[in-house]
């Protein structure tokens, strides 16, 4: 057994939505590094671009859209005019949105449930060909999505589209699992903890204070993220198909509950 490239990178494409910032740009640094090219898509072109030329030679900016079926579509031709296959697609690209439960509005749960839940299926589905084209029983093609332990657990804010998408797209991670595996296409999920991050202000800017409840003691570092994603992606997850990795220092299953004394 060779156990010195399990996790290269060598030689395989990646797509990474939502790849310009914060959990995204964590997962593109770790993938050039172990020799992929990859190509990251954002909403905001001037940080596309830079992040890519940050990241080096093998990082391409892809600027776009995925917030409608049309915006996957058209990222999808995009890379398919540079790449006539696609060995890892990250569906990283997100939002949130907090308000209290009577004033909660339409358009905050109908922005991230369509972004969280709806876009990853519908880039997935668009990219299916290209994926499959790079796929086969030796070296499967992934498809990584990104969810999150509020998925799993509540948190005390009032985010419930949030949540709730996030349940969601780790149970659509599953159901895709199902049916891409027969393409020879790994489907999973990443549920990230607190990683510092524009959508993450309470981790990025408070790090020590949210560092007291979290088992390990700390927040999330770039590291632990690109590791989890080049796990799933490399030869050293050929082998998982519809799991969530919890990636939270310790926060879902490893925190002691609080007891109760019956007297």
């Amino acid at each position: 057994m060779d156990t010195s490239r399990l996790f290269s990178l060598e030689g395989r494409t990646a797509l990474i939505t939502g790849g310009s910032r914060g959990i995204g740009k964590m997962i593109a640094a770790g993938f050039v590094a172990q020799g992929a090219r990859v190509y990251i898509s954002a909403r905001k072109a001037p940080a596309c671009f830079e992040t890519a030329e940050e990241l080096g030679p093998n990082c391409v900016a892809l600027p776009g859209d995925v917030s409608t079926v049309e915006g996957c579509e058209a990222l999808t031709a995009a890379y398919l005019e540079r790449e006539p296959s696609l060995d890892i697609l990250v569906n990283n690209a997100g939002s949130a949105w907090g308000a209290p439960f009577e004033e909660f509005p339409e358009s905050g749960w109908d922005k991230v449930m369509t972004l969280n839940v709806k876009s990853p299926f519908f880039l997935t589905q668009k990219l299916h060909g290209a994926l499959k084209a790079a796929a086969s029983a030796g070296r499967p093609a992934k498809v990584i999505n990104i969810g999150s332990i509020d998925g799993i657990r509540l948190n005390p804010w009032e985010t419930y589209s949030y949540q709730a998408s996030k349940a969601a797209i780790h149970q659509l991670t599953k159901r895709m699992a199902a049916r891409l595996i027969e393409d020879h296409i790994n489907v999973n999920a990443i549920a990230p903890g607190a990683f510092a991050s524009e959508m993450n202000r309470a981790a990025r800017d408070h790090a020590d204070e949210v560092a007291k409840a979290i088992p390990a003691g700390r927040v999330g570092e770039a590291e632990d993220m690109a590791g989890a994603a080049i796990f799933l992606a490399s030869r050293a997850g050929d082998y998982v198909a519809g799991d969530i990795l919890v990636v939270d220092g310790g926060v879902v299953n490893a925190a002691l509950g609080t007891s109760i004394d019956a007297g």
